[in-house]
């Protein structure tokens, strides 16, 4: 079954289908700076419009980049704390527009 809304895989061949939060915090937990570096979340689907990811540093902590080009949006963040990252993510995500369901809305109020 694919992801309904969008799927996380990390270097190493971790994949998750609409990944929870405590989902990304494992997935992130796994990351080391030998062979399972990063981690990527975006849709299910060819050419898609945007993306998250999650690297190990060399230094320590972890780069977080979000990516989304129909709203223009591109951030590149540091931090240590995974449950903060994982957080921030699915935050991040809910914000998101997937193929087949509505628009998120905003209210002035």
């Amino acid at each position: 079954m694919a992801a309904e809304y969008y799927c996380a895989d990390s270097e190493n061949g971790h994949h998750i289908d609409d990944p929870s939060e405590d989902a990304l915090f494992d997935l992130i937990s796994e990351l080391n700076d030998a062979d399972n570096t990063f981690v990527v979340i975006q849709p299910d689907q060819d050419d898609p419009a945007w993306f998250a990811s999650v690297a190990v540093l060399d230094e320590g902590g972890y780069e977080t980049v979000r990516r989304d080009t129909t709203r223009r949006e591109h951030e590149v963040t540091t931090d240590t704390s995974i449950g903060r990252i994982a957080n921030d993510l699915i935050i991040w995500l809910a914000a998101r527009d997937f193929p087949g369901q509505p628009t998120p809305q905003t209210s002035p109020f």
